[in-house]
């Protein structure tokens, strides 16, 4: 996957923007405001940075050695893939699913409702 296939991925989310809070190369998506991914632009191969669910953090690392901790992020509840073709398509796009899911569930129930009204199912 190249940087414009994720880029549309994640922008196709509900209530999705963009920005560069902390400077040049790394993109970070937020839904209504709250992070669930980066991307740093300036390494090859792309890395993509997700929140995860801790206890599925560590079976996806052990399973997947294009899946590490998160880099400079908690690791115990961010990855970091690296996208270097090993990982499957479909995997990367659940991994985004679940991020952005998890990040819009801890959101107040009017921002949920707000966003399932844009389209978003959990």
């Amino acid at each position: 996957m190249n940087f414009n296939a994720l880029e549309n991925y994640l922008l196709s989310k509900p209530g999705t923007d963009a920005s560069y809070p902390f400077g040049e190369g790394t993109r970070v998506y937020k839904v209504l405001g709250k992070m669930f991914a980066l991307i740093g632009e300036d390494e090859e191969p792309l890395r993509l940075n997700l929140k995860c669910d801790p206890d599925d953090a560590l079976a996806l690392r052990e399973q997947y050695p294009a899946i590490l901790p998160g880099y400079h992020m908690n690791k115990r509840h961010w990855n970091s893939l690296v996208m270097d073709g090993s990982l499957p398509e479909k995997l990367v796009y659940e991994l985004i699913d679940h991020s952005y899911a998890l990040v819009v569930a801890k959101m107040p129930k009017k921002h949920q409702a707000f966003l399932r009204s844009m389209g978003f199912r959990d």
